[in-house]
C-alpha cells in the first residue's frame, strides 16, 4: 500500500513543506546562530512566495491551503518567536528571571497572535485582494530584517536600548499589528517580485555593502507596514 499522499500533493505543495522544514531548522539554531536562524526565516519567506507561484503555473491539490497554514506558523510564528526568545535568553541568561518571564510572555504573544491571524485568514480572506491586520510573513520578516540588520542583535544598543530588548518590544507590537482591524493591500506581482529579490539577497549577502540589503528590506517592510494602508497603489 502507498502512503495516502502519494498521488495527491502537488510540485506547490513540495514548496510548501520545505517551507515548513526550513522553520524547524530556524527555530533550532536561533540560540546558536540567530542571525542565520533570522536568514532561514527569510528564505522561508522566498519559499512561500514561490509555492504561490508554482501553484498557479501548475495547479494545487486539495491540501494545499491546509498546509500553507501549518507551514506558516512553523517558519512565520514559531520560528521569529523562538528567535526573540534566544536573543533575550543569551542577553539576560536563561534562568528563570522577570525578563525570562517578559520574554516568554511576548513569544506567546506573537504565537497565539499569529495562529489567530492565520485562522481568520484562511476562513475570510483567502481569495480576497486585501486582508485584514499585518501579514504573518511580514511580521516574521521584519523581526529577521532587525536582526540581520544588527538592530537586535547581542550587544548591540540603540539610543541607549539593548538590541534583544527592542526585539521583545517589536514582537509584542507586531502581535498587536496582526490582530488590528487594518486593511492591507495584496503586493502586485512586480512589487513582490522585487522585495523577493531583496529578501534574496539579504539572505545570500547579509554584511555586504554595510548591510545595505537586510537595511533596504526593513525599509520596505516598515514602509508597507506603515503607508500601504492608505497609500498603497492598486492595479
Amino acid at each position: 500500500m502507498k502512503p495516502r499522499f502519494v498521488g495527491r500533493v502537488s510540485a506547490a505543495d513540495i514548496v510548501t513543506v520545505t517551507n515548513a522544514a526550513i522553520g524547524f531548522v530556524a527555530a533550532a539554531v536561533a540560540t546558536v546562530e540567530p542571525t542565520l536562524a533570522a536568514r532561514l526565516i527569510l528564505l522561508g519567506a522566498i519559499a512561500d512566495g514561490l509555492d504561490g507561484v508554482v501553484a498557479r503555473r501548475y495547479g494545487s491539490s486539495d491540501a494545499g491551503a491546509f498546509l500553507d497554514a501549518l507551514a506558516d506558523v512553523s517558519t512565520f510564528v514559531v520560528a521569529p518567536a523562538v528567535l526573540v526568545f534566544s536573543l533575550a535568553g543569551v542577553e539576560s541568561g536563561f534562568g528563570l528571571t522577570v525578563a525570562t518571564a517578559t520574554t516568554l510572555t511576548a513569544g506567546g504573544l506573537f504565537v497565539a497572535a499569529g495562529v489567530l491571524r492565520l485562522g481568520m485568514y484562511a476562513a475570510y480572506d483567502e481569495d480576497d485582494t486585501t486582508t485584514e491586520g499585518v501579514q504573518t510573513t511580514l511580521a516574521a520578516t521584519l523581526l529577521a530584517a532587525l536582526q540581520v540588520a544588527g538592530v537586535t542583535a547581542t550587544g548591540s544598543v540603540i539610543y541607549g536600548v539593548a538590541g534583544p530588548a527592542l526585539a521583545v518590544g517589536a514582537a509584542v507590537i507586531l502581535a498587536v499589528a496582526m490582530l488590528a482591524p487594518i486593511t492591507y493591500p495584496d503586493l502586485l506581482a512586480g512589487d513582490a517580485l522585487i522585495l523577493g529579490a531583496v529578501q534574496a539577497c539579504t539572505v545570500l549577502f547579509p554584511s555586504a555593502l554595510r548591510r545595505a540589503f537586510p537595511i533596504a528590506l526593513l525599509i520596505c517592510a516598515l514602509a508597507y507596514v506603515t503607508l500601504s494602508p492608505r497609500f498603497y497603489w492598486r492595479e
